[in-house]
Parts: structure tokens; C-alpha cells; sequence
């Protein structure tokens, strides 16, 4: 084992990954095996609504595409957080060239924010 320095350091990922798999396969067979078991007579239970009332219409409604605007939306301010934090850390060693790339892409940032602010997109009804 010392003298394969490709294995001392796989070695760690390695059993990571057996790890991984044995409880990737362990939990859903002891789920299976110990969790609560259907009885034969528990028809109702089957069926999606158990409080006696029959379903009118489907159940699951289309959203509009506001909401995932919105969404969208979100995900693009939270993406502009995770690359402004790594950027403020190390803001010292990048310079001025740092300074100008973040520059430039917090402008095209801002122009998007503003062409979604003018469209409306941000307005509730």
C-alpha cells in the first residue's frame, strides 16, 4: 500500500462511495421489511380521499407562468449571491482586473433587473 501512492490517495473516495451504496441499498430494504404492512380490509385507505366526499375536477391545477417567472427570478438573485461572496473573499488578490470583470457583470445583471422591473414581471395582480 505504500508503494501505490495512487491508491493512499483514492482510497478515502473510495470507501466514501461503499459507504454511499451500502446505505443507499440498506435503507429501502429495512423500509420495506420493518415499515407498517397494507391490511387486506383497508380498501378505503386506498383511495385518494378518505373523508367521504367525492374529488370534483382534477387534482392538481395548472400555475400561471407568473409564478415561475418569479422563480426564475429568484434563482438568477440567489446565483448572483454565491458568485458575489467568493468574489468579496478574494477581492484584495484579484485587482483591478477583479474589480472590472465583477463591474461588468453586475452591469448586465442590473440591465436585466431593470428590463424585468419595465415589463412588469415584478408586479403582483
Amino acid at each position: 500500500m505504500e508503494n501505490n501512492p495512487v491508491l493512499v490517495e483514492y482510497l478515502p473516495i473510495a470507501v466514501l462511495i461503499g459507504i454511499a451504496l451500502f446505505f443507499a441499498v440498506l435503507l429501502p430494504v429495512l423500509s420495506l421489511n420493518l415499515g407498517p404492512k397494507p391490511k387486506e380490509n383497508a380498501r378505503s385507505k386506498m383511495i385518494p380521499y378518505e373523508s367521504g366526499i367525492v374529488a370534483i375536477g382534477e387534482a392538481q391545477r395548472r400555475l400561471p407562468v407568473k409564478f415561475y417567472r418569479i422563480a426564475v427570478l429568484f434563482i438568477l438573485f440567489d446565483v448572483d449571491i454565491i458568485l458575489l461572496v467568493p468574489w468579496a473573499v478574494t477581492f484584495r488578490k484579484l485587482g483591478l482586473y477583479g474589480l472590472a470583470v465583477m463591474g461588468i457583470f453586475m452591469l448586465l445583471f442590473i440591465l436585466g433587473d431593470v428590463w424585468v422591473w419595465k415589463k412588469g414581471i415584478l408586479e403582483w395582480e
